[in-house]
Protein backbone atom coordinates (compact mmCIF):
# COMPACT_ATOMS: atom_id res chain seq x y z
CA UNK A 1 0.00 0.00 0.00
CA UNK A 2 0.87 3.30 -0.43
CA UNK A 3 0.15 7.20 -0.08
CA UNK A 4 0.70 10.13 -2.09
CA UNK A 5 0.36 13.58 -0.93
CA UNK A 6 0.05 16.72 -2.84
CA UNK A 7 2.96 19.11 -2.86
CA UNK A 8 2.15 22.55 -1.08
CA UNK A 9 4.38 25.93 -1.19
CA UNK A 10 7.60 26.09 0.42
CA UNK A 11 8.20 28.77 3.40
CA UNK A 12 9.04 32.07 2.66
CA UNK A 13 10.02 31.18 -0.92
CA UNK A 14 12.28 28.65 0.07
CA UNK A 15 12.27 25.49 -1.61
CA UNK A 16 10.58 22.88 -0.32
CA UNK A 17 12.21 19.08 0.57
CA UNK A 18 10.00 16.33 -0.60
CA UNK A 19 10.33 13.29 1.43
CA UNK A 20 9.16 9.94 0.67
CA UNK A 21 9.01 7.23 3.29
CA UNK A 22 9.53 3.71 3.12
CA UNK A 23 8.71 1.67 6.50
CA UNK A 24 6.46 -1.03 6.60
CA UNK A 25 5.61 -0.13 10.10
CA UNK A 26 2.90 2.33 9.86
CA UNK A 27 3.47 3.63 13.32
CA UNK A 28 7.30 4.59 12.03
CA UNK A 29 5.63 6.31 8.79
CA UNK A 30 3.28 8.22 11.67
CA UNK A 31 5.72 9.12 13.87
CA UNK A 32 8.42 10.62 11.47
CA UNK A 33 5.89 12.16 9.37
CA UNK A 34 4.39 14.20 12.25
CA UNK A 35 8.08 15.40 13.67
CA UNK A 36 8.64 16.58 9.95
CA UNK A 37 5.31 18.29 9.80
CA UNK A 38 7.41 20.61 12.49
CA UNK A 39 9.56 21.83 9.47
CA UNK A 40 8.38 24.58 7.42
CA UNK A 41 10.29 23.59 4.43
CA UNK A 42 9.59 19.77 4.86
CA UNK A 43 7.29 17.80 3.68
CA UNK A 44 5.78 14.04 3.29
CA UNK A 45 4.98 13.72 -0.50
CA UNK A 46 4.01 9.72 -0.15
CA UNK A 47 4.67 6.71 1.70
CA UNK A 48 5.42 3.05 0.89
CA UNK A 49 5.51 -0.05 3.12
CA UNK A 50 7.61 -2.12 0.21
CA UNK A 51 10.67 -1.50 -1.76
CA UNK A 52 8.48 -1.71 -5.23
CA UNK A 53 6.04 0.51 -4.25
CA UNK A 54 9.02 2.39 -2.77
CA UNK A 55 10.77 2.78 -6.73
CA UNK A 56 7.45 3.00 -8.41
CA UNK A 57 6.64 6.07 -6.14
CA UNK A 58 10.31 7.46 -6.96
CA UNK A 59 9.42 7.82 -10.18
CA UNK A 60 6.01 9.55 -9.69
CA UNK A 61 6.63 12.45 -7.29
CA UNK A 62 10.01 13.11 -7.71
CA UNK A 63 11.66 13.22 -4.01
CA UNK A 64 14.47 14.78 -2.90
CA UNK A 65 15.26 12.24 0.04
CA UNK A 66 14.40 8.88 0.84
CA UNK A 67 13.77 7.82 4.07
CA UNK A 68 14.54 3.93 3.75
CA UNK A 69 14.17 1.05 6.43
CA UNK A 70 16.00 -2.11 5.42
CA UNK A 71 13.83 -4.71 6.24
CA UNK A 72 10.96 -4.22 3.91
CA UNK A 73 8.89 -6.84 1.67
CA UNK A 74 8.64 -7.59 -1.68
CA UNK A 75 12.44 -5.64 -2.03
CA UNK A 76 14.85 -4.82 0.62
CA UNK A 77 15.82 -0.98 0.91
CA UNK A 78 19.58 -2.19 0.62
CA UNK A 79 18.32 -3.11 -3.47
CA UNK A 80 15.69 -0.67 -3.44
CA UNK A 81 18.62 1.75 -2.64
CA UNK A 82 20.57 1.07 -5.73
CA UNK A 83 18.07 0.82 -8.26
CA UNK A 84 16.79 4.21 -6.80
CA UNK A 85 20.32 5.66 -7.29
CA UNK A 86 20.62 3.91 -10.73
CA UNK A 87 17.95 5.88 -11.80
CA UNK A 88 17.74 8.79 -9.81
CA UNK A 89 21.33 9.83 -9.16
CA UNK A 90 20.06 13.08 -7.56
CA UNK A 91 17.92 11.55 -4.74
CA UNK A 92 19.15 11.33 -1.10
CA UNK A 93 18.73 8.44 0.59
CA UNK A 94 19.18 8.04 4.59
CA UNK A 95 18.83 4.63 6.03
CA UNK A 96 16.51 4.46 9.21
CA UNK A 97 16.92 1.05 10.48
CA UNK A 98 17.05 -1.49 13.69
CA UNK A 99 20.14 -3.24 12.20
CA UNK A 100 22.94 -1.73 13.69
CA UNK A 101 25.65 -4.68 12.84
CA UNK A 102 28.31 -3.74 10.29
CA UNK A 103 26.85 -6.25 7.58
CA UNK A 104 23.90 -4.01 6.94
CA UNK A 105 25.74 -0.45 7.43
CA UNK A 106 28.40 -1.65 4.68
CA UNK A 107 25.54 -2.85 2.15
CA UNK A 108 23.51 0.14 2.73
CA UNK A 109 26.27 2.70 2.07
CA UNK A 110 27.80 0.44 -0.86
CA UNK A 111 24.83 0.68 -2.00
CA UNK A 112 24.75 5.15 -2.55
CA UNK A 113 22.79 5.79 1.15
CA UNK A 114 23.92 9.16 2.00
CA UNK A 115 23.13 8.61 5.71
CA UNK A 116 22.39 6.03 8.35
CA UNK A 117 20.24 6.06 11.47
CA UNK A 118 18.65 3.71 14.23
CA UNK A 119 14.99 3.60 15.21
CA UNK A 120 15.96 4.14 18.40
CA UNK A 121 17.76 7.57 18.16
CA UNK A 122 15.82 11.10 18.68
CA UNK A 123 13.45 11.52 16.12
CA UNK A 124 15.31 15.56 15.71
CA UNK A 125 18.01 13.62 14.75
CA UNK A 126 16.81 12.44 11.31
CA UNK A 127 15.72 16.85 10.88
CA UNK A 128 19.75 16.79 11.23
CA UNK A 129 20.34 13.75 8.83
CA UNK A 130 18.01 15.37 6.17
CA UNK A 131 19.84 18.73 6.17
CA UNK A 132 23.04 17.19 6.13
CA UNK A 133 22.48 15.07 2.76
CA UNK A 134 20.34 17.94 1.40
CA UNK A 135 24.20 19.64 1.87
CA UNK A 136 25.52 16.91 0.12
CA UNK A 137 26.77 15.58 3.14
CA UNK A 138 27.09 12.06 4.38
CA UNK A 139 24.82 11.95 7.93
CA UNK A 140 26.49 8.81 10.20
CA UNK A 141 24.86 8.62 13.78
CA UNK A 142 27.60 8.54 15.96
CA UNK A 143 27.13 4.93 17.22
CA UNK A 144 26.93 3.85 13.74
CA UNK A 145 29.95 5.56 12.95
CA UNK A 146 31.59 3.62 15.33
CA UNK A 147 30.52 0.18 13.92
CA UNK A 148 31.88 1.09 10.45
CA UNK A 149 34.82 1.95 11.39
CA UNK A 150 35.40 -1.24 13.64
CA UNK A 151 34.29 -3.50 11.01
CA UNK A 152 36.50 -1.84 8.29
CA UNK A 153 39.54 -1.95 10.58
CA UNK A 154 38.96 -5.67 10.90
CA UNK A 155 38.87 -6.51 7.53
CA UNK A 156 35.57 -6.76 6.80
CA UNK A 157 35.01 -4.88 3.42
CA UNK A 158 37.61 -6.75 1.99
CA UNK A 159 36.15 -10.20 3.05
CA UNK A 160 33.19 -9.28 1.49
CA UNK A 161 34.59 -8.39 -1.74
CA UNK A 162 36.47 -11.34 -1.80
CA UNK A 163 35.35 -14.75 -1.26
CA UNK A 164 32.56 -14.33 1.49
CA UNK A 165 29.44 -16.09 1.07
CA UNK A 166 27.61 -12.92 2.02
CA UNK A 167 24.41 -12.32 -0.70
CA UNK A 168 25.42 -8.91 -1.66
CA UNK A 169 28.90 -9.96 -2.64
CA UNK A 170 27.80 -13.44 -4.61
CA UNK A 171 24.45 -12.83 -6.11
CA UNK A 172 23.19 -10.89 -8.61
CA UNK A 173 20.72 -7.59 -7.59
CA UNK A 174 18.20 -9.83 -9.65
CA UNK A 175 19.25 -13.17 -7.72
CA UNK A 176 18.55 -11.24 -4.34
CA UNK A 177 14.84 -10.26 -5.72
CA UNK A 178 14.19 -13.77 -6.33
CA UNK A 179 15.48 -15.26 -3.36
CA UNK A 180 13.71 -12.38 -0.88
CA UNK A 181 10.67 -13.52 -2.97
CA UNK A 182 11.63 -17.04 -2.27
CA UNK A 183 12.34 -16.73 1.13
CA UNK A 184 8.54 -14.67 2.17
CA UNK A 185 6.96 -17.80 0.79
CA UNK A 186 6.26 -16.59 -3.12
CA UNK A 187 5.71 -19.71 -5.44
CA UNK A 188 7.51 -19.83 -8.90
CA UNK A 189 4.86 -18.37 -11.10
CA UNK A 190 4.29 -15.70 -8.66
CA UNK A 191 7.81 -14.52 -8.29
CA UNK A 192 7.65 -14.76 -12.53
CA UNK A 193 4.31 -12.74 -12.48
CA UNK A 194 5.86 -9.77 -9.61
CA UNK A 195 8.80 -9.59 -11.48
CA UNK A 196 7.60 -9.79 -15.27
CA UNK A 197 9.85 -12.82 -16.29
CA UNK A 198 9.12 -16.24 -17.05
CA UNK A 199 9.41 -19.26 -15.22
CA UNK A 200 12.15 -20.54 -16.49
CA UNK A 201 13.82 -17.48 -16.30
CA UNK A 202 12.90 -17.65 -12.04
CA UNK A 203 13.90 -21.14 -11.61
CA UNK A 204 17.47 -20.73 -13.85
CA UNK A 205 17.67 -18.16 -11.35
CA UNK A 206 17.12 -20.30 -8.18
CA UNK A 207 19.72 -22.86 -9.52
CA UNK A 208 21.94 -20.39 -9.62
CA UNK A 209 21.40 -19.08 -6.09
CA UNK A 210 21.70 -22.39 -4.26
CA UNK A 211 25.20 -23.40 -6.57
CA UNK A 212 26.34 -20.23 -5.24
CA UNK A 213 25.15 -20.27 -1.99
CA UNK A 214 25.77 -23.65 -1.26
CA UNK A 215 23.02 -24.20 0.07
CA UNK A 216 20.19 -26.41 -1.29
CA UNK A 217 17.03 -26.49 0.34
CA UNK A 218 14.02 -23.88 0.78
CA UNK A 219 14.63 -23.51 4.35
CA UNK A 220 17.98 -23.61 4.15
CA UNK A 221 17.61 -20.42 1.60
CA UNK A 222 15.02 -18.48 3.87
CA UNK A 223 17.43 -18.82 7.14
CA UNK A 224 20.00 -17.06 4.53
CA UNK A 225 17.60 -14.62 3.51
CA UNK A 226 16.84 -13.63 6.81
CA UNK A 227 20.66 -13.85 8.15
CA UNK A 228 21.97 -11.55 5.25
CA UNK A 229 19.00 -8.87 5.79
CA UNK A 230 16.89 -9.36 2.31
CA UNK A 231 13.93 -9.94 4.68
CA UNK A 232 12.60 -9.93 7.98
CA UNK A 233 9.57 -12.08 7.69
CA UNK A 234 7.46 -9.81 10.17
CA UNK A 235 3.88 -10.31 10.36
Amino acid sequence: MSTVVQKKFGWQGARMIKILLADDHRIVRQGVRQLLAAEPDMEVVAEADNGRDTLRLVQKVSPHVVIMDISMPDLNGIDATRQILNDNPAVKVIALSMHSDGLFVFNMIRAGAAGYLLKDCALEELVKAIRAVMAKKTYLSPGISDVLVQDMMGGWAARTDSGTTSAFAILTGREREVLQLMAEGKSTAQIADALNVSVKTVETHRKQIMNKSGVHSVAGLTKYAIREGLTSLEP
